[in-house]
């Protein structure tokens, strides 16, 4: 299981816009570049992102070779109510990561 962290506030106020920001610890490897034997390494990355909140899709991200190691997404949310948001990572060989994190609304 990869490394990830979610930073969001624990609280916020109804009609506030929120940042989500959110890091996983992935090499990314494009399939492009040669091992130390010479061989091309074998493509793995992470090619979806999506977060849900409330089972209610709010943000998805689709991923290329081009991306960054440890891919860095960073995006708003206007709070509308208390709840749990689901994050997805998806990608090469069957990786399929989902973590979780809640917030409250007053």
């Amino acid at each position: 299981m990869a490394r990830t962290l979610i930073n969001l506030p624990k609280t916020a106020k109804t009609g506030d816009v929120i940042t989500i920001k959110t890091l996983i610890s992935h090499p990314m490897e494009t399939g492009f570049r040669p091992g130390a034997d010479g061989r091309i390494l074998p493509r793995n990355i992470v090619t979806e992102f999506v977060c849900r909140f409330e089972d209610e899709e709010i943000f998805r991200a689709e991923l290329f070779p081009a991306s960054a190691a440890n891919p860095y997404l960073t995006f708003t949310w206007v709070a509308t109510r208390s709840g749990r948001f689901s994050f997805t990572w998806r990608g090469d060989d069957g990786f399929d990561q989902t973590e979780s994190a809640a917030i409250a609304v007053a």
